[in-house]
């Protein structure tokens, strides 16, 4: 087909159809923002010790049978055992008083035989509490957050091929659908095993939703338009959907509710089926051309301008032969590509450990877990601000390794804060999150810019992956918390200073034009590549192909 943005060059870059595609498109990624991260207030543990039945103690022994242990040098009630209750009830009915008749310490100690009791000043109900998933069965938990991340993983490998072959706009409602009655089925589980299935259909639903709707945009709006959607409007209606979540979680204590209502906000998208347009693009690709040129129509007559008589031109045959296609194994031949995509790798997988890791931490915080969660939301909003205007002006390098030492080094100091100082704490992970999510929208274009064209595709696609395992990842560090609650700070910290490091090797890409050949990426001298010298003939072309390009190129981005 012919260039699609000169041939819609008189819609203009702005106008009410662009506007109106715009916010409604980017309402769709409020409905990610509600659905990803609940398993913070749905999988979180009140406080909780052994139940103790009801059977004839006085009430010294009923409050002296929770032994004491010392968790992080601090003495506390244990929660998994309890005295031998055999033995308290016979020293309770021969009148003993414990600490006075008898010496606690010298008593046998059993587990929660009878279950646990749970506070429910925090929550009425959740997982933990339906299926005591606590103590030896804690780990369930952060399975079961991994099992929406693995969820991401599928639905990031599936959802650009089904948005291909049956069309964006169809791929957006079906994801919206599925991601409905996946949350809506959840919501009905009746053990963890099927609350876990459930989670990865919800996270394959929603990745799906999300990818297929950001292309969606970038493919229907302007140039100016896409640059807004795809650098701030998709992660701004996401922080919307995230900072809302916590507040229906705080009117909703009960987590079967919680579902149902967080599940049925996707039928408010139902009307807008008949508002967003497909891409006209992916239309002329399947060879449907008068059903786009029907759209493009449609948006002018919205921008009330006057379309040409003939829209789009007779496709121009092709002359030239058809490229080589590149696959991953293209990745590794290359001694020099094979380090930069082993460092950027680590660098996706160490930004979303951290970026996942404290995310799901705040319920583990001091305070209110809900105004935690906000905030944790609410420091995202700033941070795609800020890093889409130093993006415009600073070195992707410095400014990435700079902020990866803000997340990373935080981290590391939170393990001196005294307990008597919370709020400074909270702090600091607040500025930990800030610089985590900075680092995450700008390895996006950073790596985007480094790869040359042949290979973009599949190198953001390696990313990607790596970057799903390490949000599987993630819930497993949180979940180290329990027997030091230092270490997931220091693990996360030293992996994301480590990475910043690393990441000083790569090259640096502003201002430069893109690569278009793996040649041209043979060219950056990285940590594992080695001087080459230019013949006559290569730097020739090059500036043939510079001519040719006159300077500028086109970035594609991959979520």
């Amino acid at each position: 087909m012919g260039d699609y943005d000169e041939d819609t060059a008189f819609l203009g870059q702005t106008g009410p159809y662009f506007w109106t595609t715009f916010f409604l498109l980017n309402t769709v990624f409020v409905s990610t923002g509600f659905n990803g991260l609940y398993i913070v207030f749905v999988g979180a543990a009140p406080k909780h010790h052994c139940l103790i039945p009801d059977i004839n103690l006085t009430d010294e022994w009923r409050r002296a049978i929770i032994p004491f242990t010392v968790v992080d040098g601090e003495e506390v009630r244990s929660q998994c055992s309890r005295y031998r209750l055999d033995v308290v009830r016979n020293l309770s009915a021969g009148g003993y008083v414990p600490g006075e008749d008898v010496n606690l310490t010298n008593l046998e100690q059993e587990g929660c035989k009878d279950g646990w009791s749970y506070s429910k000043e925090v929550y009425k109900s959740n997982i933990v509490t339906e299926w005591d998933l606590v103590c030896d069965d804690h780990w369930k938990v952060p399975f079961a957050s991994s099992a929406l991340f693995v969820g991401y993983l599928v639905g990031s490998l599936i959802s650009g091929q089904l948005s291909d072959r049956f069309g964006r706009k169809k791929v957006v409602f079906i994801s919206l659908g599925a991601q409905c009655v996946s949350v809506l089925l959840q919501s009905f589980s009746h053990s963890w095993r099927m609350f876990c299935v459930m989670f990865l259909f919800v996270g394959a639903s929603q990745i799906s939703l999300y990818i297929s709707a950001f292309v969606l945009g970038t493919e229907v709006l302007s140039k100016t338009m896409r640059v807004l959607f795809t650098t701030l409007g998709a992660f701004l209606f996401y922080c919307i959907g995230y900072m809302t979540l916590p507040w229906i979680a705080y009117g909703i204590r009960e987590w079967r509710t919680l579902l149902a209502v967080l599940s049925t906000t996707s039928v408010v998208y139902i009307p807008l089926w008949w508002f967003i347009p497909e891409s006209p693009r992916w239309l002329i690709t399947q060879g449907r051309a008068e059903e786009a040129e029907a759209i493009v129509r449609d948006a002018a007559r919205k921008n009330k301008v006057t379309a040409p008589p003939v829209i789009f031109k007779e496709p121009e045959l092709q002359t030239t032969p058809p490229s080589k296609t590149y696959t991953m194994l293209d990745v590794l031949k290359s001694q020099n590509i094979r380090c930069i995509t082993l460092m950027c790798l680590l660098l996706w997988m160490a930004i979303n450990i951290g970026y996942f890791g404290l995310s799901l931490n705040t319920s583990n915080l001091s305070g209110n877990p809900f105004m935690n969660c906000f905030l944790s939301a609410a420091t995202e909003v700033p941070a795609y601000v800020v890093s889409t205007w130093l993006l415009k002006k600073c070195p992707r390098r410095a400014l990435l390794s700079s902020f990866l030492i803000i997340g990373g080094g935080v981290l590391l100091l939170i393990q001196f804060i005294p307990d008597t100082l919370q709020h400074v704490a909270l702090a600091l992970e607040m500025t930990g999150k800030f610089g985590f999510t900075m680092a995450f929208s700008i390895v996006y274009i950073y790596t985007a810019e480094i790869y040359p064209t042949v290979l973009r595709n599949v190198g953001m696609g390696l990313c990607s992956s790596a970057a799903r395992i390490g949000s599987i990842t993630a819930p497993y560090v949180i979940y180290l918390g329990t027997f030091n609650k230092v270490l997931p700070y220091i693990l996360m910290g030293s992996l994301t200073i480590a990475a910043s490091v690393v990441n000083l090797f790569l090259p640096e890409t502003l201002n430069k034009d893109l690569p278009e050949t793996v040649e041209q990426m043979q060219e950056y001298q990285g940590l594992c590549s080695r001087p080459k010298k230019k013949t006559h003939v290569e730097n020739e072309g090059r500036s043939n192909l510079s001519i040719q390009q006159g300077g500028k190129c086109v970035m594609q981005t991959s979520l």
